[in-house]
């Protein structure tokens, strides 16, 4: 078993938050920072291969892709309009670059942004991740 860098819970039961979504960012388990949170890129594992702890309570559905589109159009449409009016590129330059760049972060960001959004359903206890003795 690997070394929890942050502590999993406080001294009175509740799941530590920030823990938990750095987790979750970087596609760990929310529990235990140990094991592989996604089997592939977007499925989630049912359960983790280091601590055991069930993750097939999750409910992320539409919310990583959602937040994906929200960050990406702003930084997207921001850098677009600042670059035209700065250097005044060739369309097809500008089209080029922009789509390329779209396309990159949007892959880059999704999984993470599944990861955070599980994690932080663990930490909350939202769904199934409650206490079952509870």
């Amino acid at each position: 078993m690997t070394e929890v860098p942050y502590p999993t819970h406080s001294e009175d039961g509740a799941r530590e938050l920030t823990p938990a979504l750095l987790r979750g960012w970087q596609r760990r388990c929310p529990c235990c920072g140990g094991g592989p949170l996604l089997k592939g890129y977007l499925k989630v594992r049912d359960e983790c291969v280091v601590c055991g702890e069930n993750l097939s309570h999750h409910r992320a559905d539409d919310g990583p892709a959602y937040l994906t589109i929200l960050i990406v159009g702003h930084i997207v449409v921001m850098t677009l309009g600042w670059a035209f009016v700065t250097f005044r590129p060739d369309p097809l330059v500008l089209v080029t670059v922009f789509v390329t760049a779209t396309v990159a972060l949007s892959l880059y960001l999704l999984p993470r942004l599944k990861g955070a959004i599980v994690a932080f359903q663990w930490a909350k206890r939202m769904g199934g991740f409650g206490d079952e003795n509870a």
